[in-house]
């Protein structure tokens, strides 16, 4: 409140900063104490840096952009945990928490432009947009404490403090644009992509290996959410479905199951553009396939199957003549067939593993294949009669 008395006591507020006395009162550096259990000492450190930003904000009003934030990285330079390789014990440390914090409160209300200005300015100070380009050029998990510091810049600094959707957007287009859309692909799974729960590194291979559950995906269809559902010019549908398709196939492809899981928890309206895409573009066979994996996660997860019938339905009206139509329906029904037989076939082969996860599910499969079909003939014998 001081600091917007006037200009002078502005002035001297911002000298007393630069001080050692008052950078070594404000910049708190508590980033590693885990001694309370209950985490107060975090919430107490993010509350200090989310008013410093404040404190910031006023004191440099008057100031260009381009100095404000010339004069911030002056004053922050002293803390080694804001800087992108600045912490040996990145995991255990809240420093670039505090500092996203510390920025968000200082940008909230600047126009994009202005924030523009600010995105660009931090890629220079750590150099990211070369990083990113060694992280996404190599082979996946060859630089694995790279993409640990990215993904952890980029949640914890750009990304994660945002209350409205729009912003976290903003940031995250920032960060994906620049790059062609397979290394879109890479960097988002990158920053939003299972980890490690020993070491925080990303885990390349557990959407190839096996069936993984939603808490691995949450982040990923989050992330692809708010690129569908956001408003503005600089993502069309088309360019989601093809993110989601290159995704798919990061670091190889998916397991059907994977990606069927992915869509449902991207919400509604993603999921069945992604599979009119399919429709329109000929590709009905991988689009019965992906009913089939549809109806597998309602079934484990005791969804409803009534969804899967009624966005096959919703499909079938994409189709624009009954030919089109009936030839899907067959590749559907042929489908489910095709995909209990492979199961089967590496059950009797003796690929079966300790735990009988093969077995289990067949097991699934086949009671989501009587689920989806009485859903069918629920649908089908209730139009009839009400005709």
């Amino acid at each position: 409140m001081l600091s917007m008395v006037s200009k002078t006591v502005s002035q001297h507020i911002i000298n007393y900063i630069s001080t050692s006395s008052g950078s070594k009162r404000l910049l708190l550096q508590d980033f590693h104490n885990l001694e309370l259990p209950d985490r107060r000492q975090d919430s107490a450190i993010l509350e200090h840096y989310r008013s410093l930003g404040l404190l910031f904000k006023r004191c440099t009003l008057l100031l260009p952009t381009k100095e404000r934030l010339k004069y911030i990285h002056k004053i922050l330079t002293e803390v080694s945990c804001f800087k992108f390789n600045g912490c040996a014990a990145p995991m255990q440390c809240l420093g670039l928490t505090c500092y996203g914090m510390f920025l968000q409160t200082l940008t909230a209300g600047w126009d994009e432009l202005e924030c523009h200005r600010v995105y660009n300015f931090l890629c220079e100070l750590t150099n990211l947009c070369r990083k990113m380009q060694m992280a996404v050029c190599s082979k996946p998990g060859s630089a694995r404490k790279l993409e640990l510091r990215i993904r952890l810049f980029c949640r914890n600094v750009l990304l994660d403090h945002w209350t409205h959707r729009s912003d976290s957007a903003f940031w995250l287009t920032r960060i994906l644009k620049p790059w062609p859309m397979v290394n879109q692909a890479r960097l988002l799974y990158i920053i939003f992509g299972p980890i490690s729960p020993q070491d925080g590194q990303v885990v390349w291979q557990k959407m190839i290996e096996e069936p993984t559950d939603e808490f691995s995906l949450k982040g990923l269809a989050d992330a692809i959410k708010l690129l569908y559902d956001a408003s503005t010019k600089e993502w069309t549908a088309d360019d989601v479905i093809s993110l989601v398709d290159e995704l798919s196939v990061v670091p190889r492809e998916w397991l059907l199951e994977n990606n069927a899981r992915l869509l449902m928890l991207s919400g509604n309206n993603l999921c069945f553009t992604f599979m009119a895409s399919k429709a329109v573009n000929g590709r009905t066979i991988e689009l019965a396939r992906l009913i089939v994996f549809l109806a597998l996660v309602c079934e484990k997860e005791l969804y409803c199957m009534d969804w899967t019938v009624k966005m096959m339905q919703k499909v079938c009206k994409v189709f624009s003549t009954p030919v089109e139509r009936n030839n899907f329906l067959q590749n559907v029904a042929n489908a489910f067939a095709c995909v209990i037989m492979e199961m089967l076939q590496s059950i009797m082969s003796g690929d079966r593993d300790e735990d009988d996860r093969s077995f289990l599910n067949l097991f699934h499969l086949v009671h989501a294949q009587a689920n989806f079909h009485k859903e069918v003939l629920y649908l089908t014998m209730n139009t009839s009669l009400s005709a």
